[in-house]
């Protein structure tokens, strides 16, 4: 005779549907809140490769202040519009750290892992149906643009170097973000939280954006190049090309974790504990 199922198992295959259907609005606002970020982000690359003149110090239509200065503004846009909601991790790398830290629940950090990620691949179909026409007249055989939605190294043949870039890069966001948002700490109101979270992106770029491409943010540069991949773009770092897709993927969770912990261990311990009314 044969054992039957244990119920356990029937009550894990219950319990998936009506968690998802419980997290639902989060994974909403995850996908939206990240849309949002990926749209100007890649939106502001666009213009830069597409349009810019390359005229040295160009600052109209192109160059990397424009850049950072575009993906800073996706962030705060991003967690205006999911903060309520999901808590705008809009970013993996903020997502695991919180998990480990904060006790985020891990049954949650795949699904709103997953809507970040699809999140950023309709961010960049739409970028690409915007700007189809002028991506087939700079580049016809669509071979050197996928950088306007994805990273890529500068050194390729040192990818340690990229991974570090990364790391850092990521390190000092997330250190930072829970700085602002740390009611043991100095925080902002609620409505400054996202311009100052902001802020800090500008800063990570304008500081640590050129060596492997200012991604920060594994969903922001997974979901894209997936994307690139599925529209046939050559040289894409994923299908065609040197594979690079996992520095941006690995580095930003690292650094994730690092900065989190230089933040709970090197400041937050040091903090007095919130008093709060009886």
């Amino acid at each position: 005779m044969l054992a039957e199922s244990p119920i356990p198992d029937r009550t894990l295959v219950v319990e998936f549907p009506l968690l998802m259907k419980s997290m639902l609005p989060e994974l909403i606002a995850e996908f939206f809140g990240t849309l949002v970020l990926v749209l100007f982000g890649d939106g502001v690359v666009a213009m830069v490769v597409l349009f810019g003149t390359g005229t040295p110090g160009e600052i109209v239509h192109g160059g990397f202040t424009n850049i950072t200065l575009g993906w800073g503004l996706g962030v705060t846009m991003g967690i205006y519009i999911a903060g309520r909601v999901s808590g705008a991790h809009i970013n993996p790398a903020v997502t695991i750290a919180l998990a480990i830290y904060r006790d985020f629940p891990w049954r949650k950090v795949g699904p709103y892992i997953g809507a970040q990620v699809l999140g950023a691949f309709f961010a960049a179909m739409l970028v690409y149906w915007n700007y189809a026409p002028a991506f087939h007249a700079v580049d016809p055989h669509l071979d050197h643009t996928a950088g306007v939605f994805t990273t890529f190294p500068a050194f390729p043949e040192i990818p340690s170097a990229g991974l570090l870039d990364q790391t850092i890069g990521t390190a000092l966001l997330v250190l930072l973000v829970l700085a602002i948002i740390d009611e043991r700490n100095q925080p902002p109101g609620a409505n400054l939280t996202p311009v100052l979270i902001g802020a800090v992106v500008v800063a990570v770029g304008i500081s640590f954006g050129g060596m492997h491409g200012y991604a920060i943010n594994p969903a922001r540069d997974f979901g894209p190049r997936l994307f690139t991949a599925v529209a046939g773009f050559k040289n894409n770092g994923l299908t065609d090309g040197a594979k690079v897709f996992w520095v941006p993927i690995v580095g930003p969770i690292l650094g994730g974790i690092l900065g989190a912990a230089a933040y709970d261990y090197g400041v937050r311990r040091f903090l007095p504990e919130v008093k709060r009314a009886a």
